[in-house]
């Protein structure tokens, strides 16, 4: 019979369930489309005789508005599920800016002082920090008193019986030394590298400090070509009007040697606290290669001479942005390293 069937259907529809939209808009083709279920029903309503109609067209509407109703809460939960699955962020919204690092100060200024000698035709070379006694110290001209060999200023990691020590290079000069000894000049190479003194820690002096040292070695090299390139460096780094002077100095590799000042670049030479009211700042080592270092590395110093320098990053920088204390190049203060954001 017609109501039987409308109370069976109305038991189908509580556990009628869909996922998808395509899967809700089959429910609503079967039941309420032109030739669904819904429309099929009235059809044989119109066929019953009219004492019937009554009790059947009620439960009839009922099964019409029960399907309705259910197709419109199947929308409303597929609806939310979907709401629930998004991000909770508003995506419309700007993104956060991240803190960006920064290039470390001495990495800056290590970068740009080898651009500079790159111009020159001068080229990197590198070698261990862990060194021996030979390349560090002999190969130098350094005499066994000397007192750099002392346990005061170096960081020895092993005692040899052959006095060939290994320890922590003291300079990049065990570099220029290695280059000699396996290449045929002309030699032109620049040496940055880490070192290590045994020495303590101030504002004007760390147990780490980072340097350049320069080696330049062909036919007929003078002193001459050493001031050039020295001055050259020095309006490249700290501007055109920059000054340079040479005092004699004495180092065991260099013959003669000297020690070079650049005109104050705070109070452009005039005298000021930071220059101790001389006008000058001094900012690295030089000198002529000693003959005894060419022959000890193979190089016959009878045809060849060149000139070598040295100088501290760490010192470079301080000038090029006024920083008063080495410490704070080592402390990774993030206050600090802020203020050279705009190094990238």
């Amino acid at each position: 019979m017609l109501q039987d069937t409308i109370k069976q259907k109305l038991e189908e529809i509580k556990i009628l369930k869909a996922s998808t939209k395509e899967e809700l808009e089959k429910i609503r083709i079967e039941y309420l489309g032109k030739k669904g279920l819904i429309n099929d029903l009235f059809a044989q309503f119109k066929e019953l005789p009219n004492e019937q109609k009554k009790d059947v067209g009620a439960i009839l509407n009922e099964l019409k508005n029960s399907i309705q109703q259910k197709i419109e809460s199947l929308r409303e939960a597929m609806a939310q599920k979907q709401e629930e699955s998004k991000p909770k962020e508003d995506l419309t919204k700007p993104a956060d800016l991240l803190s960006l690092g920064s290039i470390h100060p001495l990495t800056t200024v290590r970068k740009e002082i080898i651009d500079i000698f790159s111009h020159l035709g001068y080229t990197v070379a590198e070698g261990p920090e862990i060194e021996d006694d030979w390349h560090v110290f002999s190969a130098l001209n350094f005499p066994p008193e000397h007192p750099a060999r002392d346990m005061q200023d170096t960081f020895f990691v092993e005692n040899r019986e052959d006095q060939n020590n290994i320890l922590l290079r003291t300079h990049t000069s065990s570099v220029q030394v290695r280059t000699m000894e396996h290449t045929q000049p002309p030699i032109r190479i620049i040496a940055p590298g880490r070192v290590f003194r045994n020495e303590a820690i101030s504002a004007r002096a760390h147990c780490i400090f980072h340097q350049v040292e320069g080696l330049y070695i062909d036919k007929g090299v003078s002193f001459a070509d050493l001031k050039q390139t020295l001055l050259y460096f020095v309006k490249e780094m700290f501007g055109a009007g920059t000054q340079i002077r040479l005092r004699p100095s004495y180092f065991p590799f260099t013959e003669p040697s000297a020690e070079m000042d650049i005109s104050c670049t705070i109070c452009g030479g005039k005298g000021c606290n930071i220059c101790k009211h001389t006008g000058w700042l001094e900012i690295l080592g030089c000198g002529m290669v000693d003959p005894n270092v060419l022959k000890a590395s193979g190089i016959d110093p009878d045809v060849y001479s060149g000139f070598a320098f040295g100088m501290g990053v760490e010192r470079i920088a301080m000038l090029k942005y006024d920083v008063k204390d080495l410490r704070q190049y080592f402390e990774n203060d993030v206050r600090f390293l802020n203020q050279f954001a705009s190094t990238i």
